[in-house]
């Protein structure tokens, strides 16, 4: 029979009711009579999230989507740690997809904690790939993203400096804040099936599904395609 070091001190530590006997405090070589919380459980679990990133400090122009430029965003998450970003524009239902290709040396350099994110979408990946994005439209179409509380954009802050785009987060466990992000995953999940390993997909079969969801008329914009609603606004700005 195996035992770890952890299940020992729950049980010497319950005998005590939190706190050890003082005959067994001397037997630690710490001699601490409480016990120090792990660093698991002291770690804030959003701590890339503070209060003026939050989607109660949004405009409040982003609510009612009569100006496109506000965009939610999410990841679809696939096998082996893959997975693709999708990011829609709240207005105009207009969709755009990010590719995020493994990192070198995924699956030959042993997962380590701390250690260097290499399935596609860490930090720094994901908002490089974000704001490579970001360039393929006008600077006046992206004006906030809103996302959940992923830690794969905890590195928001050099997205926004770097591209201009304010990022804002959703509370916790509360999708319907991303409600058209949500439902465009739903219909994403017709091409990238769950269970699926998405990194089979290169970057133009991604564009290409990206294209044809912004080529389907929507109820919502009066049968016309997201791409027509979005061509629509560009030319009255013009």
């Amino acid at each position: 029979m195996r035992i770890s070091h952890e299940a020992i001190y729950q049980a010497l530590y319950i005998q005590g009711r939190g706190s050890l006997k003082r005959e067994l405090v001397g037997c630690l070589r710490t001699e601490r009579a409480l016990r120090v919380p792990r660093a698991r459980a002291r770690a804030r679990a959003w701590a890339h999230v503070s209060e003026e990133v939050m989607i109660s400090s949004r405009p409040a122009e982003v609510q009612d989507r009569a100006v496109p430029g506000h965009w939610e965003g999410d990841l679809i998450i696939g096998l082996n740690r893959s997975a693709i970003g999708t990011l829609v524009e709240r207005s105009s239902r207009f969709t755009m997809l990010v590719h995020l290709p493994r990192e070198k040396g995924y699956g030959l350099i042993p997962r380590t904690k701390n250690g260097p994110a290499l399935a596609g979408y860490g930090a720094v990946t994901m908002a490089n790939a974000l704001k490579k994005t970001v360039a393929d439209l006008p600077a006046q179409l992206w004006q906030s993203l809103t996302w959940d509380r992923g830690k794969e954009l905890s590195d928001h802050a050099r997205f926004t400096i770097e591209s201009g785009v304010k990022v804002f987060f959703a509370d916790p466990h509360s999708p319907w804040q991303r409600g058209t992000n949500e439902n465009t995953n739903g219909l994403l999940r017709q091409y990238f099936p769950k269970g699926t390993d998405l990194s089979r997909w290169s970057a133009r079969e991604i564009q290409a599904v990206a294209n044809t969801l912004n080529s389907r008329p929507r109820k919502t914009l009066g049968w016309k395609t997201p791409a027509e609603a979005l061509d629509e606004y560009l030319k009255s700005v013009q």
